[in-house]
């Protein structure tokens, strides 16, 4: 093999449309354009939403709503999955071990979904007024992180 001799695989490579260049060619005249407006001249396009000068739809509408950047970094862990880790004290960095939290959770809450029966103190994590009851029914306890 030689570098003069190398080639695409067949198929890869589409030869590109040629527009405007005779009845024939099926691209001819108007290009594939259509007759006339914006659309058909060049340079012609309008941004994203655009109606026509009309008042855009996403303009028309009031807004509505409120998106948490920070809700992405914030994970949450059932009662059930604390009491399958089986350890006596728990943070952030447990669960990310144990894959309950991902890499880019900065934060944790516990929510009362199932039970626990072991005691377990729970460092620089928050919970639910009803988790918070279990876990403290169950000899559990919270820390603030140092």
């Amino acid at each position: 093999m030689q570098l003069n001799t190398i080639k695409p695989a067949a198929g890869s490579n589409k030869n590109r449309r040629r527009v405007g260049r005779g009845i024939g060619s099926g691209l001819g005249k108007t290009a594939g354009r259509g007759h006339k407006g914006q659309k058909s001249r060049s340079g012609g396009f309008h941004k994203v939403g655009f109606e026509g000068g009309q008042m855009p739809m996403y303009r028309r509408l009031p807004k509505r709503g409120f998106v948490s950047l920070t809700r992405r970094h914030v994970g949450q862990i059932t009662l059930n999955e604390l009491a399958s880790i089986g350890l006596p004290e728990v943070d952030l960095l447990v669960l990310k071990q144990h894959g309950f939290a991902g890499e880019q959770i900065t934060s944790v809450k516990v929510i009362k979904t199932g039970e626990i029966k072991i005691a377990v103190t729970l460092k620089g994590i928050t919970a639910t007024a009803g988790a918070k009851a279990a876990i403290e029914a169950a000899g559990g306890k919270f820390l603030e992180q140092a």
